[in-house]
């Protein structure tokens, strides 16, 4: 690994000025659990690291049933999956934070460095997408948001320009008679990279669905918002007609490689299986709230 400078700033205003005094040689680190296998790869070889655990403001995981959540982009992944409130009202999400990495991983990894390391195939951004979650930047011009489906550009890439900081996610409180799932297939049992993952939310008015939200992950070369098929369910019963249209929807949506986890042809398949279990579980958990 290259030489490099390591910064541990106590506030956000103070990481800014470091994130902007060293501009494109900065990068910050949250847990690490990416950057610093990037670095030991040369893939990515910053100059300055901007540790970011130890600013409150990062750490922060708030939810009011009026405001909605406020999450931390420093937050732990072990922090989402331990706390009594995200099971009970997110717990898409927190399916999706438990599944990334070890118990040793989770302990460093949060939701806000997976999104900020821009992989297609991370497991929070299809949850993230579902609940409609907000991006909130800070940066030398001020502050922004963004929501999630528009935050990862390319792999690797995301709209976080020199000098910037994602701050919190922010996401809407459900609505009555409103839950959230995730899922993903993988080779193996755990500790693996989906070949397919997908997220969804549900809100039903008595025996129809009332909204949706899909978002897709590892079929392309960004996470998704299936928007046809999530709109597809509105107004309708979630029966099995109802899902075949989502499902198939959803697997045109995808756009998907071949490579050796997979054929395009078997995930554009997994994500019509995934998008109808999804939506069932969303449903079922949304019918007891």
């Amino acid at each position: 690994m290259h030489a490099f400078n390591y910064e541990s700033p106590s506030t956000l205003a103070d990481a800014l000025k470091l994130m902007k005094a060293h501009g494109e040689k900065a990068r910050p680190l949250c847990g690490g659990t990416d950057l610093l296998i990037q670095m030991r790869a040369g893939v990515r070889q910053p100059e300055f690291v901007v540790d970011i655990k130890k600013i409150k403001e990062l750490r922060e995981l708030k939810f009011s049933a009026r405001a909605g959540l406020r999450l931390g982009a420093a937050v732990s992944c072990i922090d989402i999956a331990e706390n009594e409130e995200m099971r009970r009202n997110y717990p898409g999400l927190t399916e999706a934070a438990h599944l990334i990495g070890s118990l040793q991983i989770q302990n460093r990894a949060s939701v806000g460095g997976n999104l900020c390391n821009g992989s297609p195939a991370a497991d929070s951004t299809p949850a993230l997408i579902a609940l409609k979650a907000r991006a909130r930047i800070a940066g030398p011009r001020g502050e922004r948001e963004v929501p999630v489906e528009e935050f990862v550009v390319s792999p690797g890439r995301t709209v976080l320009k020199p000098g910037e900081l994602l701050v919190q996610l922010l996401i809407p409180a459900p609505a009555p008679h409103s839950s959230d799932a995730y899922l993903r297939f993988i080779p193996r049992n755990e500790m693996d990279i989906a070949v397919v993952g997908v997220g969804a939310s549900v809100t039903l008015d008595g025996d129809k669905v009332k909204a949706a939200r899909i978002g897709l992950g590892a079929v392309a070369a960004t996470p998704l918002f299936a928007q046809k098929a999530s709109e597809s369910l509105a107004g309708k019963k979630l029966d099995d007609a109802a899902l075949e249209t989502a499902a198939r929807l959803a697997s045109e949506a995808s756009s998907p490689i071949d490579d050796m986890r997979g054929t395009a042809e078997y995930r554009r398949h997994v994500t019509g299986v995934l998008t109808r279990r999804v939506l069932t579980i969303a449903a079922e958990r949304a019918r007891k709230r």
